[in-house]
């Protein structure tokens, strides 16, 4: 269920688009050839002071593709099991709906016409979501295809750190790296970085234009 204080001032602050932050786990770094395993997307909600907020988390595991190439190396980093008997994995195409339609229905509510996606390194997420859709012939993709909102540029511009767990201490965020690269932790992580990126420009360097209802 969608929570009753989305506000549809977010919709002004980002052109009529709704940020959605996007982590993926994969099994290696080539989104046309290596598999798809984790998806975590949390979608984000403005209270009346015009702050951002994380609102929701949705998230999935996904079955490799057929012929889906898997590193050991990058199997070993996340530490998935991509054969694990109770990964509960959805095929690529139900995957993308099972994350698509909450994110379709929360753009709904927000009077936003398209999600955006923000991540860590926000290209190679898009570039997984956008192989999967290629691939499985998904239709109702909500995403962009290609802008993003990138928190290693914002963090490295406001804190000088690029990497998510430095980032995320220099915001003041609480880090643990024993739950560090699930797809779900580390989206919930730049979630909260982000907005505390953005609600702290909005404190300190208001733009002309998005003076919101105090």
């Amino acid at each position: 269920m969608i929570n009753d204080d989305y506000n549809p001032d977010i919709a002004s602050r980002f052109r009529g688009f709704l940020p959605v932050v996007v982590d993926v786990e994969t099994g290696g770094f080539n989104a046309e050839r290596d598999a798809l395993l984790e998806i975590a997307a949390v979608t984000l909600r403005m209270d009346n002071s015009g702050h951002l907020h994380p609102a929701e988390t949705h998230s999935c595991h996904v079955e490799p593709f057929p012929d889906a190439n898997m590193d050991p190396k990058a199997l070993a980093f996340t530490g998935i099991d991509p054969h694990h008997p109770f990964r509960d994995a959805l095929p690529e195409r139900e995957a993308l709906r099972h994350i698509s339609d909450p994110i379709r229905k929360a753009i709904k509510a927000s009077d936003c016409n398209r999600a955006i996606l923000v991540g860590h390194n926000a290209f190679f997420d898009l570039g997984f979501i956008n192989a999967a859709v290629k691939r499985s012939g998904f239709k109702r993709n909500p995403f962009h295809p290609f802008s993003t909102f990138d928190t290693v540029s914002l963090s490295g511009l406001i804190y000088g750190q690029t990497v998510l767990a430095k980032a995320a201490a220099a915001a003041g965020i609480e880090w643990s790296n024993s739950e560090a690269h699930s797809a779900i932790y580390d989206a919930e992580r730049t979630a909260e970085l982000f907005c505390i990126m953005v609600n702290l420009w909005r404190e300190h360097a208001p733009m002309p234009g998005l003076e919101l209802a105090t």
